[in-house]
């Protein structure tokens, strides 16, 4: 998990990047630094490598689209999970975004690669106990949840940014992400309780 100073020292990093108009470059920073992070958690939620993989790389171009046009009202940790999100969303549904503008040029192809490929022989396959069979048992956006706010620990208006699926990290408005941070704890809870109950039956808890 990206601690909170260096997420600040990326935002700072990418804005003096943008300021002297090196776009691509400011692109590639994002993804060599929260691409293993975001990486790492589509393959948890989408149950693979291989789905999470292809989604990874439309989030990659996204990135490189719409990184000039951000304007850090919120940090770029949350923006890219924000974009995250919204592409697990459209892969699960079937549909893909239509590339607008230029093609992206190789080398965040090749970055996005590169972080796939590292990251991959990170996520070495582990034990598989009781737990994480429970949490499979969830569906993608329960799954999702969790993962937002337990392995990653973001706020909860963050997360809400996450799920709204609003085209952007900084559209919603901020009575749209109370109401949504508040259905979205009552969500957590529900789930705990259902997991909770769930270990209860495997022997798990007493």
């Amino acid at each position: 998990m990206i601690a909170e100073s260096k997420s600040r020292r990326i935002d700072d990093d990418v804005q003096r990047l943008l300021s002297e108009g090196r776009r691509d470059e400011a692109a590639t920073h994002v993804l060599r630094q929260l691409g293993p992070e975001v990486y790492g958690f589509l393959v948890a939620a989408m149950g693979g490598q291989g789905d999470a993989g292809e989604v990874f790389s439309l989030l990659s171009e996204r990135v490189w689209k719409s990184i000039g046009e951000f304007r850090f009202q919120c940090s770029l940790r949350t923006w890219v999970y924000v974009i995250a999100r919204n592409e697990m969303s459209r892969f699960a549904r079937g549909s893909r975004r239509h590339a607008v503008g230029r093609e992206s040029p190789s080398a965040i192809a090749e970055v996005a690669a590169a972080v796939r490929t590292a990251t991959d022989s990170a996520l070495k396959p582990g034990k598989v106990n009781k737990l994480s069979m429970l949490r499979e048992e969830l569906s993608m956006d329960d799954r999702t949840l969790l993962i937002l706010r337990i392995d990653r620990a973001l706020p909860w208006e963050d997360i809400a940014l996450a799920t709204l699926e609003a085209d952007g990290a900084e559209v919603a408005s901020e009575d749209a992400l109370k109401r949504e941070a508040a259905r979205l704890r009552k969500r957590f809870q529900l789930i705990k309780h259902k997991l909770r109950r769930r270990f209860q039956q495997e022997g798990i808890l007493g």
